[in-house]
C-alpha cells in the first residue's frame, strides 16, 4: 500500500527561519495589494501602505538568515525559499509600485521589465555560486552584483515623491516623448539598479 500523503506535511519540514522567510513574501504581496488598491481608488494612502510594506520584508529577509546562523539550519529549502521571497518584496513589488506612481510609458515598463530580469538573474546567480563564494564554509564571504533588496533605496525615493506629491503627473523630470512614447527619466534608476545587481562588482557580505 502506498503511504498516505499526510497534509501539511511539507509545512512540518521548514524551520523558523523558513517562517520568517514567509514573512518576507506576505510582505511583499502585501505591498502588491496596496498597488492594486491605490490603482483602483487613487488614493495615495495606499502607495504608502506599499512603501511601508517593503522595509518589513526587508527586516524579514535580514532576521531568516540570522536566525538560520544561530539555529544552524540552513538548507538548500530555505535558500531557495529566500530567493523566491526577494523576487516577490524586492523585484516584483517595487517594480509595481513604481508604475502606480506613474512610470506605465513603453520605455518606462520595458525598463521595469529589465528591473525584475536582472534580479532573478542575480538570485539565481547567487544561488548556483553560493557554495563557491562561501570557500568550504558556511557564510558567502561577498556578493557578486548589487543584492536585490536594495532596491528598498528606489521605494523610498518613491515614497518621498508620494509624500510631496510628485507622481502621475507631478513625476520628478516629468516625461520624456520619444519616437511617440513615454519615459520618465525617474525610471532609469531602475536601469541602474538592475544593471548593478547582474555586474561582477565584489560587495563584502556583512
Amino acid at each position: 500500500m502506498k503511504p498516505r500523503n499526510k497534509p501539511f506535511a511539507m509545512i512540518r519540514e521548514f524551520h523558523l527561519a523558513d517562517w520568517f522567510t514567509l514573512g518576507n513574501a506576505c510582505a511583499g504581496m502585501g505591498a502588491l495589494f496596496s498597488v492594486m488598491s491605490y490603482l483602483q481608488t487613487g488614493q495615495v494612502l495606499h502607495i504608502y501602505y506599499a512603501c511601508a510594506l517593503i522595509p518589513v520584508a526587508f527586516v524579514f529577509d535580514v532576521l531568516d538568515g540570522r536566525i538560520a546562523r544561530w539555529r544552524q539550519q540552513q538548507s538548500v529549502l530555505g535558500r531557495e525559499l529566500d530567493s523566491l521571497a526577494d523576487v516577490i518584496s524586492f523585484g516584483v513589488a517595487p517594480a509595481a509600485i513604481a508604475y502606480a506612481c506613474g512610470m506605465q510609458g513603453l520605455y518606462d515598463r520595458i525598463i521595469l521589465v529589465f528591473f525584475v530580469a536582472c534580479g532573478v538573474s542575480r538570485l539565481a546567480r547567487f544561488n548556483i555560486t553560493a557554495e563557491a563564494l562561501s570557500e568550504g564554509g558556511s557564510k558567502v564571504k561577498y556578493f557578486e552584483g548589487t543584492p536585490i533588496p536594495t532596491s528598498l533605496l528606489l521605494v523610498i525615493v518613491l515614497a518621498v515623491a508620494a509624500m510631496q506629491g510628485a507622481i502621475g503627473e507631478q513625476m520628478w523630470g516629468g516625461k520624456l516623448d520619444l519616437f511617440g512614447f513615454y519615459l520618465h527619466p525617474l525610471a532609469l534608476m531602475y536601469a541602474v539598479s538592475g544593471s548593478l545587481m547582474v555586474s561582477r562588482i565584489r560587495i563584502p557580505k556583512i
